[in-house]
């Protein structure tokens, strides 16, 4: 079922609750990346343009303590929200009462106006992440209809997204639009053939993913910490490798069931510490007892590049190497350049360090999607059905 989106709700006139993933970097007051304030424009735009009243909620950060309110104020983000919209935007240093209520009374059409971070609700009992539904139920009886934009926290039900939802009339902003269209419809309904590359260190953190790819993907190219784990599976020496060995037998298990379709690292770029400047060598299949490996080789780059080729949808998730380190790097870049150079293909990044990566590499620019929720875009992934998508209404 197709879910209501901004553009099919009445807005002119209306108090319009929107919620934003303005859980920004803030370093001694100043905001170190706004790339989530920018993401949000087009849905705020849109509705002011329509002659509603924006009225943004966010968390920032984790608060479970009076302590942790320190820093964690969304002061400094309505103030650079104002300087990219180019007009004022007033700050209410309030989740409830009196002073919230008066300044959302005396909103005009096309207004805007940031609530104090929904987290400081969990200091007295959790309220918030705990999707309170006294909570949910107040917030609701501030506006007239509910838009959801904040897919970095779908997975998640709490009183900000589900708990407002349930209370009013409610669609999808832009960026969750996007979400939903791109991850979910590229596990659902993909162009073929479809190839998903899997990395970053646990095997337990994709197990989910995989198990669902395997139904759904024609490949699936595996790189990263999860390599190793696999090859233990396989019966292969892994030195001093980083591994799960109780997530061995499920390795050997998926494995058999993928028949094929998963595909591992031809060799490994190994060192004898975790460090950028210790010597490297390069070794296929077995690794030698005091080395350690920190990348896919360059063997393995022409491998994925080649099974690749001619891919219609292809979805990537978590980096082939330790890509922090720049020795370590290389296996990541060239997957990066790998599907960046894909012509006539759908390409997602499943957000976490390989959206990082790409965005770091220059690359952004050249994928279809670029997903804003790491664990929500694993859960959607891994076909769960996410609390914060699902409470939208349908069509």
């Amino acid at each position: 079922m197709a879910k209501r989106t901004v553009e099919d709700l009445e807005l002119n006139g209306k108090k319009v609750l929107i919620r934003v993933d303005f859980n920004v970097p803030i370093k001694d007051g100043e905001i170190t990346n706004d790339n989530r304030i920018i993401a949000a424009l087009p849905t705020i735009n849109y509705v002011i343009e329509h002659g509603g009243k924006a009225i943004l909620f966010s968390h920032l950060g984790r608060v479970k303590t009076e302590e942790d309110k320190e820093g964690k104020s969304l002061q400094p983000v309505a103030a650079r929200l104002s300087e990219l919209l180019d007009k004022p935007v007033s700050f209410v240093p309030q989740t409830r009462g009196a002073e919230l209520e008066k300044a959302i009374s005396e909103m005009k059409d096309g207004d805007v106006l940031v609530v104090e971070n929904t987290r400081f609700e969990d200091i007295d009992g959790k309220k918030e992440s705990k999707n309170d539904p006294e909570l949910g139920k107040y917030w609701a009886s501030l506006g007239d209809v509910y838009v959801n934009d904040a897919f970095g926290t779908a997975h998640r039900a709490h009183a900000s997204n589900v708990g407002i939802a349930s209370n009013l009339p409610s669609a999808a902003g832009y960026l969750m639009e996007k979400e939903i269209k791109f991850i979910g419809g590229a596990v659902d309904e993909p162009k073929r053939p479809f190839v998903a590359i899997l990395g970053g260190a646990k095997v337990s953190d994709k197990i989910g993913v995989i198990e669902n790819l395997i139904e759904k993907a024609d490949k699936i190219l595996i790189g990263g910490g999860m390599t190793y784990t696999f090859y233990k599976a396989q019966g292969k020496n892994i030195g001093k490798s980083i591994c799960e060995p109780d997530k061995v037998d499920l390795a050997k298990e998926l494995l058999e069931k993928a028949a094929g379709k998963i595909i591992l690292p031809v060799d490994t770029v190994c060192a004898p510490d975790f460090d950028n400047d210790a010597p490297t060598e390069i070794h296929e299949n077995n690794i030698p007892d005091n080395l350690e490996g920190l990348d896919i080789g360059p063997k393995t780059i022409e491998l994925f590049t080649k099974e690749l080729q001619g891919a219609k949808t292809v979805v990537w998730n978590g980096p082939m190497g330790v890509f922090e380190l720049p020795t370590f790097a290389k296996g990541t870049i060239g997957v990066c350049e790998a599907i960046a150079n894909l012509k006539d293909a759908t390409t997602i990044i499943g957000g976490g360090d390989s959206a990082a990566a790409a965005i770091q590499l220059g690359f952004a620019d050249k994928f279809t999607h670029i997903s804003t929720g790491g664990g929500a875009s694993l859960e959607y992934l891994e076909g769960k059905k996410l609390p914060g998508v699902e409470s939208i209404s349908d069509k």
